[in-house]
């Protein structure tokens, strides 16, 4: 005995018809960035951090070129010093306590590599950078989310 379709017959274009799924960085990068200076003292950073709820921002130099990175652990150094040598948090700037070597991925690179980037390096947040210049920022939580608007067919 055969068995009947009752879906009739398909188009060839419906069979080659291809889901694509926005799956690079800069489809899911924060673009309106909040950006630090090396010259700026670490408690305008810590204010900006807590009136805004992040936890960590780039650092651009005058030309807007990335310098660095700061965060909230970079901002836990100067609280443990001002602790040690029983000072108030003094007003010493973004540079002194900055990640200075900061690893960066480029913009059309796949979410699904940025998340290896994630895996393999204790980072929470990357800059994206498009012809060495910053274009936006990714965190571990925009790559969740990410995965997250993709259908199990997409993944590639």
């Amino acid at each position: 005995m055969a068995i009947k379709s009752f879906q009739g017959v398909r188009s060839k274009e419906e069979s080659k018809k291809k889901y694509n799924a926005p799956i690079l960085v800069e489809d899911y990068m924060t673009k309106k960035l909040i950006t630090f200076s090396p010259d700026q003292s670490i408690l305008e950073v810590m204010e900006t951090f807590a009136k805004f709820h992040i936890s960590g921002g780039p650092v651009v130099d005058n030309s807007g070129f990335l310098v660095g990175i700061i965060s909230e652990a970079d901002c836990m150094k100067q609280i443990s010093e001002s602790r040690y040598f029983n000072q108030p948090i003094l007003d010493k700037s973004v540079e002194r306590f900055m990640t200075k070597n900061v690893e960066t991925i480029p913009h059309d690179m796949s979410i699904f590599d940025a998340a290896g980037v994630f895996d393999r390096h204790n980072r929470r947040r990357l800059p994206v950078m498009k012809n060495d210049i910053l274009v936006g920022q990714i965190s571990r939580k925009d790559i969740v989310i990410a995965a997250l608007k993709l259908t199990a067919h997409s993944w590639k």
